[in-house]
């Protein structure tokens, strides 16, 4: 699959957005990748995660996890794509863990998805606990990356689309200079 291609799913869904955004990280954006309104569409969620799981194909992986609420469908995906189980994490206490029952046993190979990374801060937490539990993590798969590959994650990362995405400090913004209100349309509330 080319940029191009996964640029015109993004479009056709209107995934992307322009305006004045407040990011998960706090920072301020003029452009922000509202990836639930691709993964509605199980067709191309389904090619997208298929796309990013060749990328892993080769890496032994036996179990797929993301954080929730933006990995997990990937997660499902990406393991069906590779016939491996998928799993989630979820924040208790502010703290990413893993919950329901889910384990991982030492030793196993786990690949950490996610649908979009600026800082790649909830990712690095869900590889903090791959690894306090023993797992071994192959790699990460995104379906966007925002930091332009410039988030070091420590593993191999793969990106369906690196993009270059101008961020701000909310002290610093140009955007809130301009009076224009920011929005913040992801699933988790930052000051």
């Amino acid at each position: 699959m080319t940029r191009e291609e996964v640029l015109d799913i993004f479009s056709k869904t209107e995934a992307m957005l322009t305006g004045h955004f407040r990011l998960t990280s706090g920072k301020h954006s003029n452009r922000y990748f509202q990836c639930a309104q691709v993964l509605q569409h199980p067709q191309y969620t389904g090619m997208l995660c298929q796309e990013l799981a060749k990328d892993f194909a080769d890496q032994g992986v036996q179990t797929v996890i993301g954080p929730a609420m933006g990995g997990i469908i990937v997660s499902y995906e990406v393991g069906r794509a590779l016939g491996v189980r998928s799993i989630f994490t979820e924040r208790e206490n502010g703290k990413m863990a893993l919950r329901r029952n889910f384990h991982i046993e030492p030793g196993e190979k786990v690949l950490v998805v996610e649908d979009v990374i600026t800082t790649g801060g909830s990712v690095a937490e869900v590889i903090e606990v791959v690894k306090a539990l023993g797992g071994e993590v192959v790699g990460v798969g995104v379906l966007v990356d925002r930091s332009n590959g410039k988030a070091d994650l420590g593993v191999p990362t793969k990106a369906l689309l690196t993009v270059t995405v101008e961020t701000y400090e909310p002290d610093n913004c140009p955007l809130c200079a301009q009076g224009l209100p920011a929005i913040k349309p992801g699933s988790r509330q930052v000051p």
